[in-house]
């Protein structure tokens, strides 16, 4: 006797069970299909859409094709891209030196005046107006040094002009001059000096002068909004940049950037108050020796002591100028003092304050400054000094602990 077929339900496999059966072994009694099943039971919505290329392996967009070959015709071109690419980003990077220069000196005046702002937000104030407080206060301060020179300098062009034809007159009076004039034919080279070429080039000279003063206004103002912009957003910018480090290593960068941040501000604050003490000294003096304008050249003496090495130097010539123009023995008094000040500055103040503030190796600011000095002027005179702390600072933590641990 034969066995019938089963009526009503699914064909047998050749194993003899039907696929009900086999749905039906299944937990939940749903169908297995493997991993690329649908919840719902069946084939997934993009096998019927792509006709099912996305069950061999090969992707919702297709099978990839094979790897190309490194053959010198690729090699080339992709180094040539490369070269390219380095090339145009030069090219970019010199002509946005000037833009780049502005906003290092606004990042280096935020970090240097963020402590006060954090002082200023732990008595209670709010952010904003912390950074209000500290930006008013630096504007003052130019203000007042600006105050104290534009006055004597506009007094003196004025009584210069003013005794300009006497002393013409005087001169015209002198038989020396006159013999002077007569034999080198001065008056001819004059008239021919005053051509209406030349008149069109001195006009030129004094637009560019123009240009010039305005040009130095508006980049001043471009650092005074940068550095409001830096200070306001300190901490989310900082933020930011530590989150772009990988986070195992976040937390020690971390470490080591809030040092060097501690570094920048501490040793502006050290020049800033090695800039006040030189300025304070010299407006005493002044006043002691009768040098007209104290104020003004004790203004110029703090502003020039804040450049590295030089600076000094540079505000001791121009007072004894000043004290040489008034009187011979006052200037000998100019040179006298200057020449004990700076050895006061340089062996005693100087060293103690910045050993305390930035802990730079003496040569190694001595070389950082010359360097930076050539690199960027005054401005890479001035970020020189917690640049070596920052790299000396990153030389001792992470560069010499990895070679000993090889």
């Amino acid at each position: 006797m034969t066995q019938d077929a089963p009526t009503g339900g699914d064909p047998p496999d050749e194993h003899g069970t039907s696929v009900a059966d086999d749905a039906e072994a299944q937990p939940g009694g749903t169908e297995h299909t493997g991993p690329d099943a649908h919840p719902g039971g069946g084939a997934r919505p993009d096998e019927h859409a792509h006709g099912g290329a996305a069950g061999n392996g090969s992707g919702r967009f297709g099978e990839p094709g094979r790897p190309l070959r490194r053959n010198s015709f690729l090699v080339g071109f992709t180094g040539a891209l490369g070269v390219l690419l380095a090339y145009a980003v030069f090219l970019g990077v010199r002509n946005a030196t000037g833009i780049l220069v502005l906003v290092v000196i606004a990042l280096f005046l935020a970090v240097g005046l963020n402590p006060a702002v954090v002082r200023l937000r732990a008595w209670g104030l709010p952010n904003g107006l912390a950074v209000a407080a500290v930006t008013l206060t630096v504007l003052l301060l130019i203000v007042a040094g600006l105050v104290s020179l534009v006055p004597p300098v506009l007094t003196q062009s004025g009584q210069f002009v003013e005794q300009l034809p006497s002393y013409v007159e005087a001169l015209r009076r002198n038989e020396a001059v006159n013999d002077f004039v007569v034999r080198y034919d001065v008056m001819k080279k004059v008239e021919s000096a005053a051509s209406a070429d030349n008149i069109g080039r001195a006009l030129g000279g004094v637009l560019g002068g123009a240009q010039l003063i305005f040009g130095t206004l508006l980049r001043v103002l471009t650092v005074l909004v940068l550095t409001i912009y830096f200070l306001a957003y300190f901490d989310r910018l900082r933020r930011l940049g530590y989150a772009l480090v990988p986070r195992s290593r976040r937390e020690r960068v971390r470490l080591i950037g809030d040092e060097i941040l501690t570094r920048v501000g501490a040793y502006l604050v050290g020049a800033l108050s090695i800039a006040v003490l030189a300025g304070t000294t010299t407006f005493l003096f002044a006043l002691v020796v009768g040098l007209p304008y104290p104020f003004a050249l004790a203004v110029v003496v703090a502003v020039t002591d804040l450049i590295p090495q030089i600076g000094a130097t540079l505000g001791a010539v121009v007072v004894s100028l000043v004290g040489f123009a008034t009187d011979l023995p006052v200037g000998i008094a100019c040179v006298v003092f200057f020449v004990i000040y700076q050895q006061v500055e340089n062996y005693l103040v100087y060293p103690k304050v910045m050993r305390r503030s930035v802990e730079v190796n003496e040569v190694a600011a001595l070389l950082g400054a010359l360097l930076g000095g050539a690199l960027l002027g005054v401005v890479g005179a001035l970020i020189a000094i917690p640049t070596v702390a920052a790299l000396q600072l990153i030389l001792r933590e992470v560069v010499l602990p990895r070679q000993d641990s090889r």
